[in-house]
């Protein structure tokens, strides 16, 4: 990267704002994303098409989870990077890596919702999960392929004793990341919009289907994607393409770099808000939450006699009994199930 590219702003105002932001989306994306992966390893015993999709967007955002502890570093000694050339380019690369992935992913689940709603009946709703996984795995490559651009080159700008690792080049356009990174976004927000309203209406078309649970639970659903993509990615496209718009007046204007940076951030909050995702995708998600509260707020009590011990069941006999519970009720039909056509 060309030195004179780096704008060094008095104060850095983005280094007060950046750690607190970097450390709430690590604290509660991490455990998000750890307990849906979790559940998705040991609890969901069915896998279909849509549980493959949804258990890729988990490994998409738990892996971003390892670079924001340098990020924070990084804006915690005011955007000056000491980890050198080849960590800041691998960084770089699963951030980039990491907002496609989630990206694709999303909208790989709101299609998928799409087609079983809206066409229920329709060959995708009967590919085999080794045909999903096989095409999770093609879009794992697009998304490496699309983003290996970052691996390329130096993205550190040194000036003085201060060396910022940025994948922006903050006096001009970007070129191919800056295609990469509108493309990302409007391409799949069209998708997105389509499959959401497309559902509604179908929805609303059968009002006696509309009123049952999986159909309102589809519903739900769908916003939910459709509202983490929009919360989560539109501030970063909106603040770059005033920047190109602006451009070069702009180069080095602080309040033009504080709102990259910070709804910048906003992406990586995505990694923190998808398990909503999950957890409006299947009622096996809602059970296994409830399952961790039941086997986690119960804790033994020490000191307490016999007589009342064997009174009670063991902790690990209601997790069991639980468990056991929960595999019979989901063998009900009015409870619904992750394979269900509408669902």
């Amino acid at each position: 990267m060309d030195n004179r590219s780096c704008c060094l702003i008095e104060g850095d105002p983005i280094s007060q704002v950046m750690p607190p932001l970097l450390i709430l989306a690590f604290v509660l994306g991490a455990l998000g994303n750890g307990i849906a992966l979790c559940g998705f390893c040991f609890h969901m015993k069915t896998w279909k098409p849509s549980t493959i999709y949804l258990f890729n967007l988990a490994v998409a955002d738990f892996l971003l989870m390892i670079c924001l502890p340098l990020r924070t570093d990084y804006y915690l000694r005011h955007r000056h990077w000491t980890f050198g050339d080849i960590p800041c380019r691998l960084v770089l690369f699963m951030l980039a890596m990491n907002r496609a992935g989630s990206i694709v992913f999303l909208t790989v689940v709101a299609a998928d919702r799409y087609f079983k709603v809206v066409h229920p009946h329709h060959m995708m709703n009967a590919i085999s999960n080794q045909t999903a996984a096989a095409t999770a795995c093609v879009l794992w490559t697009l998304v490496i392929l699309g983003t290996v651009y970052l691996l390329m080159e130096s993205h550190l700008c040194v000036q003085e004793t201060v060396s910022s690792c940025e994948s922006f080049i903050m006096e001009s356009a970007n070129g191919w990341h800056d295609i990469m990174f509108q493309l990302e976004f409007f391409l799949p927000l069209a998708i997105i919009l389509f499959c959401s309203f497309k559902v509604v209406w179908s929805l609303r078309q059968r009002q006696q289907l509309a009123r049952q649970t999986r159909m309102k639970r589809a519903t739900r659903f769908i916003m939910v994607v459709a509202a983490v993509f929009i919360t989560c990615y539109l501030p970063s496209v909106l603040a770059r393409l005033y920047f190109l718009w602006t451009v070069p007046s702009s180069a080095c204007d602080p309040s033009v770099h504080i709102a990259l940076h910070v709804t910048l951030s906003f992406t990586y909050l995505n990694s923190m808000l998808d398990p909503l995702v999950y957890y409006f995708s299947s009622p096996s998600f809602p059970k296994f939450y409830t399952k961790l509260k039941i086997c986690n707020l119960r804790p033994k009590r020490p000191g307490r006699s016999k007589t009342q011990r064997s009174e009670e069941m063991p902790i690990s006999n209601l997790c069991r009994k639980s468990s056991i519970d929960g595999a019979n009720s989901s063998q009900r039909p009015s409870d619904g199930q992750w394979d269900l056509q509408v669902c």
